[in-house]
């Protein structure tokens, strides 16, 4: 439960954020991407509803499939973010911290079998 909660709201934060801080957001989505803003707009409504989802209820199977094919989903953009070292809003971040993010990534989708 206690695990639910903190992923549940560190989703609908992070899927706030794409709002209040959509140029920040739209930076780090590669350039063959169209419709950045769009885009992001959207992944932000979806980390908000995957929040809210975890919160509300214990996740179930095709819950938690779903949220690992969206963090499969927005990966290119943590890659970008690292090979362009693209800072958080006007945060720049050493090499490390960027590349560091990105197995983080994948813990992430591990920890989805736990909730």
């Amino acid at each position: 439960m206690i695990r639910r909660l903190i992923y549940g709201l560190a989703y609908t934060t992070a899927g706030v954020l794409h709002f209040v801080h959509e140029p920040s957001f739209t930076k780090i989505v590669p350039p063959k991407i169209p419709l950045k803003k769009e885009i992001v707009y959207l992944t932000g409504v979806m980390e908000i509803f995957f929040g809210l989802g975890m919160i509300l209820r214990k996740p179930g199977s095709l819950f938690k499939a779903i949220l690992k094919l969206f963090l499969i989903a927005v990966f290119p953009a943590n890659v970008y973010m690292a090979m362009k070292k693209i800072g958080i809003g006007d945060k720049q971040l050493s090499p490390a911290a960027l590349w560091g993010r990105l197995p983080l990534q994948w813990l992430l989708i591990k920890e989805m079998d736990k909730l």
